[in-house]
């Protein structure tokens, strides 16, 4: 972000907060944020206690570090290629073709099916890494480990103060105290430590590394990312003395396969030695020994660092921008003054989510599914979750994360254009991928390819944007990726001579994926979103001053009508009449309660169906099987459609379930965290407390103060 862009948001923010300030009295910020601070007294077998700033994140144990438990340490930028398949070379690699499906009367070339081994390994790589443990080495006091567990400790406490992103761990050992504060830089990736006891002094305390090889054998890789006892497939290399950067002492390349990353150790002097040459463990231990403080500093890179920065500023510079980042943007407060007792536990999930996104869903490219946490989908993201991951950034003015990655629709337009030509023959539009990493490759399956409801979503985050930086600089900003959105989406839609009006599919899958794409036609939420979508396309190029593509105009006036079914709107044309009974499609994402909630009302919705079918996907869809995202899309559609009290409902839903600290639960479908749940949940808030356009009462999606919600928002935008 700019500096006179940083400025205007600031004076715009501030106005903001003045006139909440000056409306309802300012809320007492750190009060309620330092009223959920986690704490714990042993270790977690799911979830680490992290810190982080958005792109890199440290997940600890009980102790403060990756002692007893190896939780990861996963960055945006780490990522590595696994061998080719015996028999393979790269240039199999990039002349793969896939399957040709014929499609309105011509073949269209998708990227699945073809010779196993090589695909799955375009599936699953590159694959994110674990750069590295970090955890406390126990001593016998001449340098030599001992083993003890974590029942070995006595009086173990452990405390996260969100305020200043420091973890603080304590508990005895032997009869000696121990503390351990940790912290995370914001401006590179590294963890400040500070280990106090008097084993330091005596030479019986100190801190190890470990390096785990790294692989796509595992589509999740949960709770752990990484192995520890397959050294010979990877190797380390120590280095220290002079020629490092400024405050390195030791440096450790760690190299898998192709890909080398750096561990950069500095702070208070130490020795460092390795552990034995067919292990990746090092020891380091404090050299004074007339000091019962130690404190390090380890950063992680993919090149070799100019400098680190010593303990002490890595733990002042997370205060300073933690500090700023509760009292500067977006706050809701639902629980001073509320009466309904369920209002602490929805405080606890908006202000742990918070935090748990800024550490983890910040970096500059879109989140995977878990975040920094673990890995799934061997760490790739999803291009149609950008949406859930991070449009609550735009609602709660956090502009300066948003913008970090919202750059990949321009990253990726060359090759989203060149998917458009090669798999449908368009001369114009982008097409984008599902399944992706840092590089915007498509990673193949039917599924991966056949997805739809990923294309308008850039067109949503223009709007915002726009919104709240209303200039021509933002205009032009996104003028290709808007363009060029809707050009796919105007080119994806096919007349049909029969009917007169334009469908979407086959092929598609529907939001669910539960579909056979062979059939699915006019799939009722695809044709809303379509319309929404190339509505605010043409607003755009309107806003800019010039003429839209007349194909964006003959799309809408003549795009299909959602299917209705016995007076309710239903998932695709064509499907059987008594689908709501079927449990091959009422078992997985309830888009169809998304029509009015989700998305605000379109031109080619009737509010009275929506109402109607919302309420009943609220009633007949197998709720026991949603996960996520889904209830506060429920959330949305109560509150849009004035039934408060089950908006706040959908929010507490007994299967909406967050853990200790505050993560999302992953249940049955997939690992914990599942981290779409927690920014749905901010959206959902967000537009529930502030409201959406159209909308003119104070908190329009929360019962009413008589109800007992006395809800307050600060520097909060409106929803669509």
């Amino acid at each position: 972000m700019g500096v006179l862009r940083s400025s205007v948001v600031a004076i715009a923010l501030s106005s903001i907060l003045l006139v909440a300030a000056n409306n309802s009295g300012s809320i007492d910020r750190h009060a309620v944020v330092s009223r959920y601070n986690p704490t714990r007294n042993a270790s977690s077998q799911s979830t680490p206690v992290q810190v982080g700033n958005g792109g890199f994140a440290f997940g600890a144990d009980v102790t403060g570090l990756q002692t007893f438990l190896p939780y990861a340490t996963l960055s945006s930028w780490g990522w590595k290629n696994d061998s080719l398949p015996a028999g393979k070379t790269q240039t199999d690699i990039d002349n793969y073709e896939g399957a040709q499906w014929p499609s309105h009367g011509r073949d269209v070339q998708y990227m699945f099916d073809g010779e196993p081994t090589m695909l799955q390994w375009m599936i699953a790589n590159p694959n994110r890494v674990n750069l590295g443990q970090v955890g406390l080495l126990f001593s016998d006091g001449k340098g030599n480990a001992v083993n003890v567990a974590e029942t070995d400790l006595a009086e173990v406490e452990q405390d996260l103060d969100l305020w200043t992103g420091t973890i603080s761990s304590s508990f005895v050992y032997q009869g000696k105290k121990v503390t351990v504060k940790t912290t995370s830089a914001q401006s590179s990736d590294a963890i400040g430590v500070t280990v106090t006891s008097p084993l330091v002094e005596s030479g019986h305390l100190g801190i190890f590394l470990d390096f785990p090889w790294n692989d796509g054998s595992q589509k999740f890789a949960a709770p752990f990312v990484g192995v520890f006892n397959q050294t010979s497939n990877h190797t380390t290399t120590l280095r220290n003395g002079r020629g490092l950067g400024r405050n390195v002492q030791a440096e450790i390349s760690h190299t898998q396969v192709n890909s080398t990353f750096l561990t950069s150790v500095g702070g208070d002097g130490f020795a460092i030695s390795r552990v034995s040459p067919s292990a990746h463990r090092y020891n380091i231990l404090a050299s004074n020994h007339r000091s019962s403080s130690f404190s390090v500093t380890v950063a992680f890179s993919a090149a070799r660092l100019k400098s680190i920065p010593q303990p002490v500023d890595v733990a002042n510079e997370s205060k300073s921008v933690w500090t700023k980042f509760w009292s500067s943007t977006g706050f809701i407060d639902v629980h001073t003054g509320s009466t309904d007792t369920r209002a602490d536990e929805l405080q606890r999930r908006i202000v742990l989510s918070r935090y748990w996104l800024r550490v983890n869903e910040a970096g500059d490219t879109p989140p995977q599914e878990s975040g920094l946490v673990n890995n799934g989908w061997y760490g790739k993201f999803h291009m149609e979750m950008v949406f859930w991951h991070l449009a609550h950034w735009a609602l709660w003015n956090n502009w300066e994360l948003l913008d970090r990655s919202i750059d990949v629709y321009s990253r990726f337009l060359q090759t989203s254009l060149q998917r458009a030509q090669v798999q449908e023959g368009f001369a114009s539009g982008a097409r984008w991928s599902k399944m992706t990493d840092p590089t915007g490759r498509s990673a193949p399956g039917e599924i991966n390819e056949l997805l739809i409801w990923q294309q308008p979503h850039p067109l949503i985050f223009a709007q915002y944007d726009y919104r709240a930086h209303k200039s021509r600089a933002t205009l032009n900003k996104w003028k290709d990726v808007v363009r060029e959105t809707a050009n796919f989406m105007a080119s994806f839609a096919w007349f049909n001579q029969s009917s007169g009006f334009y469908d979407l599919g086959p092929t598609m899958y529907t939001v669910a994926e539960d579909t056979n794409p062979n059939i699915t036609r006019n799939a009722a939420f695809e044709l809303s979103y379509w319309r929404f979508g190339l509505d605010l396309a043409g607003e755009w190029f309107k806003n800019l001053g010039e003429k839209a593509p007349s194909a964006w105009k003959q799309v809408t006036d003549k795009l299909a009508p959602l299917p209705v079914e016995n007076g309710l709107y239903a998932v695709y044309e064509g499907i059987e009449p008594d689908f709501w009974t079927d449990p091959t499609y009422i078992n997985d994402h309830p888009s169809l309660a998304g029509l009015h909630g989700w998305l605000p009302l379109t031109a080619n919705v009737s509010l009275d169906i929506a109402k109607a079918t919302a309420d009943k996907a609220f009633t007949s869809w197998n709720i026991s099987n949603c996960w996520g995202w889904d209830f506060p899309m429920l959330a949305m559609s109560a509150a849009r459609n004035g039934e408060t009290d089950q908006a706040v409902d959908w929010l507490l839903h007994p299967l909406f379930e967050f853990d200790d600290i505050g993560m999302p639960v992953g249940g049955v479908r997939v690992p914990t965290p599942y981290f779409p749940g927690s920014s749905a949940l901010l959206y959902a808030v967000a537009m529930m407390a502030e409201g959406w356009d159209g909308s003119n009462t104070t908190a329009p999606g929360f019962p009413s103060k008589s109800k007992g919600w006395n809800v307050r928002a600060e520097g909060i935008s409106k929803a669509l």
